[in-house]
């Protein structure tokens, strides 16, 4: 058997399939349900071990590519173990008397909080009734008219005294509206009554003397002498007003006194039944029972606003700052809150503080105040996504801060940044206790780990997600669980066992492996519910086979617009590629194009053309920048492993130009290295390549093959364009042996093999390619390091020795023409001068 045929690869080791005779089932249909992960053990590990410690810092950052279930998962498993731990506390709001721009924070047992929130409420329409009765009542009437009474008698008392000593200092005290005035009183005649004149003719009686005011005239006929005396006088009893006066407004204080302590008396009295009740109820609770005893306080020094509010439904009374903001509430048989973030802004995860527009002017209090998803998560479990989490302004940064000192402060952000110029209420700190899970990729895993040194001191615990599994029948059971449960959960039809086989040699597809399973479950969710669709759409009651394999082609169709349009470049001629003959220096290399969502491959036409001379092998598109580091590194190597098979002896003279012909983009990657290696090969010993095996490998600096990667598009790729030109039973791909394992071909290619129309090759050497692209033998050297004349290392060997020989001889021709031999120079003989002949003059 030749090479060739020996390394020949039969078509059913280009894609394995599914073992149904395992599976052990018709259709998915009474198939037990999938519960957990499937093939994610580290993780599952990892998760554990973070939810068992309850230290500070011990979160979880869930690391793995998007679709391996992740989020899914974490939701499940927190929501496991949340069941089994106790409710958290419940947090409320409430008024502070003594400082309303601080709302206390109070504690209370789970479900309590909205229960105290209803009771407060009730208390204060209980209050208001009390406080009415107790106040309609006509013992506080009573009373507080015996004060009253009391006072105006201690009131006139003191006036008497006041008025009997003014009088006996003859003046008189009269209260006018502008206060009292001291009038001088003397012995004489009293003033005739208006009306009362004498008739005419009639003399008038004279009247005997009376004690009596003095009147202004009166007054002014006096002496001065007997005037400041009576200023004097007057002064006097104006003092002694003065103090009686100060001695009323005492007694008037302490009536108010009184009369406030008769009311305060009689509030406690009233509220008394109801606030006991509030104390008892939530005992032992010493913060609420101090606020329980300010609230009292104030009910007491406002109660009038309680008998407004009951005689008056129209008044205006504002009774908010007795209500109760319930903040968090819980469910006492609930257990831990498990709270999924979504949209993680600042705002979200801290809570705020609402504002109310009044005329242009910003209100608010402590009712306002709204939690966070840190406040909900209190107690419990927090998941947040990484991407979404990094993409918010603060949200990172308050996230690590609350986990550092594990306490949560509701700050309003825009007033920070000076946004809104007016003062916000600052709440009380509310103690916070969860584990924080965080679902984001490796990049910003790492990213994280290098730029924040914080994050490794708030995130201990990585569980990593793996996104393969070793492919097992044991886990392609999983799969077909997985599917089964699926379809019930969402309602699709079932599954026949061949669909089900179908979608594991496509979840082998997916990681190009064909020993591993794909562990991306929502890609192969989204191919059940399209294999589904099109069953339903065909009139089926279960999915079979077809509909799997058109759903894929479907999924295919909607992103290969671009690998369409570049194969009619092909099929046009526009890109020349030729796949029958033979050609020295020309081979097909395959090239993979990745897009967003779509990768495809497509050969390339690579020529080499070698001559004389000492340049070296010379990449055209490395020349013109067009190639990246890795493909450098690539013919850098081929050049070594020319070295090491032909310049063992002599030194190494050629001069070679490569080429990937008519690619105008980058080009990056090792992968042809071998490809270029057989071209120069081909070149210098113009031996002709078979231009129907298309070539794709790397190579080590010893002609060992290496494998690539995307060796299934680059099969597919190349077999299209054969396909549309004809395939001929002489046309196949040659790949390095590592690849093997990666083969997950489409059934298109594996039939072409079966029927003898198309051909995969592996191979492990550079001999062992060139030989079955050639049909010459490589050529194994001899003892003294030469290869057999008729063989292909013999004949490139041969060629690069004519070509140093050639070199030599051409050295030397031309050397003889530009360099002829030069006779020696001899000295000039100087010519006798006078100077000389004559001793010369001396020097000036």
């Amino acid at each position: 058997m030749s090479l060739s045929e020996d390394r020949k690869l039969p078509a059913s080791s280009l894609r394995r399939q599914a073992n149904l005779s395992a599976l052990g089932f018709r259709t998915t249909k009474g198939l037990d349900k999938l519960s957990g992960l499937i093939g994610q053990e580290r993780a599952v590990r990892s998760v554990n071990f973070g939810l068992s410690v309850q230290s500070k810092g011990y979160n979880i950052f869930m690391v793995g590519e998007p679709g391996c279930g992740r989020t899914t998962y974490a939701l499940e498993e927190l929501r496991h173990a949340a069941a089994s731990m106790p409710a958290p506390d419940d947090w409320v709001y409430v008024y502070n008397f003594d400082d309303p721009s601080v709302p206390l924070a109070l504690r209370l047992p789970a479900g309590r909080g909205r229960e105290l929130a209803k009771d407060a409420a009730d208390a204060v329409e209980e209050l208001k009734t009390a406080l009415s009765k107790a106040f309609d009542n006509n013992e506080f009437e009573d009373s507080k008219a015996h004060l009253v009474k009391a006072f105006q008698d201690e009131v006139n008392s003191i006036m008497e005294e006041l008025r009997k000593w003014a009088e006996s200092k003859n003046f008189a005290i009269k209260r006018t509206p502008q206060g009292f005035v001291n009038l001088p009183l003397i012995t004489a005649p009293p003033l005739p009554a208006p009306g009362s004149e004498a008739a005419e003719g009639e003399e008038p009686k004279e009247a005997e003397p009376v004690l009596r005011e003095m009147q202004q005239e009166e007054f002014e006929k006096l002496s001065e002498s007997e005037q400041a005396e009576l200023q004097k006088a007057s002064e006097e009893i104006s003092q002694k007003t003065l103090e009686k006066l100060r001695l009323i407004r005492e007694k008037e204080k302490d009536l108010k006194e009184k009369i406030h302590e008769l009311e305060s008396q009689i509030c406690r009295v009233a509220i008394a039944p109801v606030m006991s009740e509030l104390r008892t109820k939530y005992q032992p609770n010493e913060k609420l029972e101090r606020w329980l005893d300010d609230f009292s306080e104030d009910l007491i020094a406002n109660f009038n606003v309680f008998l407004a509010a009951v005689r008056d439904d129209q008044a205006d009374v504002d009774f908010s700052r007795y209500e109760v903001n319930a903040f968090v509430s819980n469910n006492p048989n609930d257990g831990a809150p498990v709270v999924c973030e979504t949209n993680p802004i600042y705002y979200n995860l801290v809570g705020k503080v609402d504002y109310e527009n009044r005329q242009g002017n910003l209100y608010t209090d402590f009712r306002r105040i709204t939690p966070g998803a840190m406040h909900r998560a209190n107690g419990g479990f927090l998941l947040l996504d990484a991407d979404e989490l990094l993409r918010q302004f603060m949200s990172w940064d308050v996230l690590k801060r609350v986990l550092r000192y594990r306490e949560l402060a509701i700050e309003n952000l825009a007033e920070q940044l000076g946004y809104i110029p007016v003062s916000s209420l600052r709440p009380e700190p509310i103690p916070v206790d969860m584990k924080v899970v965080i679902v984001g990729t490796p990049y910003l895993y790492y990213l994280l780990n290098i730029y924040d040194p914080e994050f490794s001191k708030v995130f201990k615990v990585k569980a990593e997600f793996d996104s393969e599994m070793p492919r097992t029948d044991e886990s392609e059971m999983q799969i077909a669980r997985f599917v089964a449960g699926f379809v019930e959960r969402e309602g699709k039809l079932h599954f026949t066992a061949a669909a089900v086989g179908e979608v594991i040699e496509w979840a082998s597809r997916l990681v190009e492996d064909k020993n591993k399973l794909s562990t991306q479950l929502n890609k192969i969710a989204e191919v059940l519910v399209e294999s589904t669709a099109l069953a339903k759409g065909a009139g089926k009651r279960q999915v079979g086979v077809e509909h799997v394999r058109n759903a894929l082609s479907e999924k295919l169709f909607r992103s290969d617009m671009w690998e369409e349009k570049v194969l009619d470049e092909y099929k046009n001629g526009v890109i020349r590629i030729d796949t029958d003959g033979f050609a020295v220096g020309q081979i097909n290399g395959l090239t993979v194009s990745q897009l967003i969502d779509h990768s495809f491959g497509s050969p390339v036409r690579i020529t080499a053309n070698v001559f004389m001379g000492t340049e070296g092998v010379v990449n055209i598109e490395r020349e013109v920048r067009m190639t990246g580091p890795i493909h450098n590194k690539g013919l850098m190597t081929l050049t070594s492993y020319l070295g090491r098979m032909y310049a063992k002896k002599y030194p190494l003279s050629i001069s070679a130009r490569i080429a990937f012909e008519q690619t105008y983009g980058g080009i990056e990657g090792d992968s042809a290295s071998s490809t270029e290696l057989y071209c120069l090969l081909s070149a210098i010993a113009e031996i002709p390549l078979n231009q129907g095996i298309a070539v794709t490998g790397s190579v080590d600096q010893r002609g060992n093959i290496q494998p690539i990667g995307g060796v299934n598009e680059k099969i597919e790729g190349f077999f299209r364009y054969c396909e549309h030109n004809g395939l001929t039973g002489r046309q196949g791909v040659m790949i390095p042996v590592q690849n093997e394992r990666h083969l997950m071909l489409c059934h298109e290619v594996t039939e072409a093999v079966r029927k003898g129309k198309f051909h995969i090759w592996s191979i492990s050497t550079i001999d062992e390619g060139i030989e079955i692209l050639t049909g010459v033998p490589a050529g194994t050297p001899d003892e003294n390091g030469d290869y057999p004349k008729d063989s292909v290392h013999g004949r490139v060997q041969a060629a690069l020795e004519e070509w140093l020989e050639r070199s030599f001889r051409y050295k030397k021709v031309i050397g003889d023409r530009i360099d002829p031999p030069k006779k020696k120079r001899q000295p000039k003989k100087e010519k006798a001068s006078p100077e000389s002949a004559g001793g010369g003059r001396e020097a000036e």
